[in-house]
């Protein structure tokens, strides 16, 4: 659809995307077709969370996979594997939360460690995490499980901010959504306005967005009576998968420059 974007990257280009304003719109597009998708294999079709996670896991090792096997950065390819640590991160995140028993603020506070051990240890191998360094695979492959465990902290912390039950704090849907925002507003004006580290703040922003698309999915497709508009699962997913594809499609999708710099 948009690859004929990617066969001008010299072979020294990252594998991933730049990171402007579009990039994030894909995000938060994505997130929410995470939550919606994932809920929809694991609840709707009644396989449960770990069924889902398992289906989910093959799809993501499979993408990452081929990702990696990619000679350049390919659009389609990446915001698939992208939607693939999306659901993957929901069933997970649900798996530990409801079946395991854990609560809400047990799954964060595991996550949360299991993140902040990728990128330690990501760090420690290669003295950067930023995202200009896609270059390798071995440095794809600590991209794409910390990108993992950022999207399952995401919707862990998106359910633990709006649930009322299993420790959660019961402020709602909507209000988790605009605390979220809040939150990656806030992030931009610190990228804009300080010199504070731009690789710091993308993780920030990129965790961020994740429970900000666990919650709007969340407003889509859970009942009235729980606070959403009750949508198909379904449909919500198949939307949001059409306007994925059509921004991929539209937005340029360049990949960002390559650099071995520290950061």
């Amino acid at each position: 659809m948009n690859d004929k974007h990617s066969s001008l990257a010299p072979p020294t280009s990252s594998k991933v995307p730049e990171v402007v304003f579009g990039f994030w719109v894909i995000k938060i597009a994505a997130t929410t077709l995470g939550e919606t998708g994932g809920d929809w294999v694991s609840m709707s079709l009644k396989l449960g969370y770990l069924v889902g996670s398992a289906i989910f896991a093959v799809i993501f090792i499979a993408l990452v996979w081929s990702q990696v096997k990619a000679e350049h950065f390919r659009p389609i390819l990446y915001w698939a594997t992208i939607v693939a640590t999306t659901t993957l991160g929901t069933t997970l995140a649900d798996f530990a939360d409801r079946s395991v028993g854990l609560g809400y603020p047990g799954g964060v506070a595991i996550v949360t460690v299991l993140l902040a051990a990728s990128l330690a240890i990501w760090y420690w191998s290669e003295g950067t995490v930023s995202v200009q360094s896609i270059t390798r695979p071995k440095v794809e492959w600590f991209y794409w499980v910390t990108i993992l465990f950022s999207q399952t902290l995401g919707t862990a912390l998106g359910d633990w901010m709006a649930g009322s039950d299993r420790g959660g704090l019961g402020f709602g849907y909507e209000v988790g959504a605009l605390v979220f925002g809040a939150g990656l507003i806030a992030v931009a004006g610190v990228y804009f306005w300080t010199r504070v580290s731009h690789t710091l703040l993308f993780w920030l922003a990129f965790v961020l967005t994740r429970p900000l698309g666990a919650t709007l999915g969340d407003l889509l497709d859970k009942p009235v009576a729980a606070g959403g508009l009750h949508l198909s699962r379904l449909y919500a997913s198949l939307v949001l998968l059409a306007f994925i594809a059509a921004c991929i499609y539209f937005i340029p999708q360049r990949p960002a420059p390559a650099s071995s710099g520290h950061g």
